[in-house]
């Protein structure tokens, strides 16, 4: 419906357009995915300022006309999170977390799990002591936005069988974890990287358990893949 609606939103990219425009994909509490367009906004005395950057969370004000863009009209800084722009890890690792909800998230419906999801990830980002952003921290949020978007892995039994017991494996085209019967296809997965999963998805953000390169590889990999089967979605690197 054409007319002027408010939501806060983070700014998931960026794009210039045009000689003084901006693209910006934002992902909103309340509509879900956007694609706007902010005219002007690199104009040197542009009221916009600086706050359509990537990671800025926002109070906005947008036009819906009948355009496939809506049209920013007012953008008040909710939270700028600059500390997480000082350390090249913490920028990599919320840039890598916006990419994931643009590629996973393409719905322009609202999904209060995911919107509060990378909040708290920017958030955490932002804190002191996080200037090494970890890749543990990175695959409990990849975990929990798979939940939130409707494809978390298989991880209490036997995705092809249903067996609870002898979980040796994980096929992502089976969408979770397997047992020494059923492994065909997949690979091997250890207790500690199954246990890390089934954690990372319980604990906060800020309580990501602690894991061995390998097995944070391996639980890498059963995201990556549960999302390339199901999701049709390709990831980047996770760090």
């Amino acid at each position: 419906m054409a007319g002027n609606f408010k939501t806060e939103a983070v700014v998931l990219r960026s794009i210039r357009f045009g000689e003084a425009d901006r693209i910006l994909h934002l992902y909103s509490s309340h509509r879900g995915r956007i694609g706007a367009i902010a005219k002007g906004s690199r104009r040197p005395r542009s009221r916009f300022g600086g706050r359509l950057e990537p990671f800025f969370r926002l109070d906005l004000v947008l036009h819906e006309g009948r355009g496939e863009l809506m049209t920013v009209t007012s953008a008040a800084t909710v939270e700028g999170y600059p500390r997480l722009r000082e350390g090249a890890a913490t920028l990599g690792a919320a840039a890598r977390a916006c990419d994931a909800v643009l590629r996973l998230l393409d719905a322009a419906q609202p999904n209060p799990a995911a919107y509060n999801l990378l909040c708290h990830y920017l958030e955490m980002l932002d804190q002191p002591g996080h200037e090494q952003a970890g890749l543990a921290e990175a695959l409990a949020f990849r975990l929990k936005l798979a939940l939130a978007a409707g494809f978390s892995p298989e991880l209490g039994s036997c995705a092809r069988c249903g067996e609870a017991e002898h979980l040796t494996g994980f096929s992502g085209a089976a969408g979770g974890v397997v047992c020494a019967s059923c492994e065909g296809g997949g690979f091997e997965l250890s207790p500690e990287a199954h246990a890390f999963m089934v954690e990372g998805l319980a604990r906060p953000l800020t309580e990501a358990p602690a894991a061995e390169a390998a097995a944070l590889r391996q639980a890498e990999r059963a995201v990556s893949e549960t999302l390339e089967h199901h999701a049709h979605v390709r990831l980047r690197a996770a760090a």
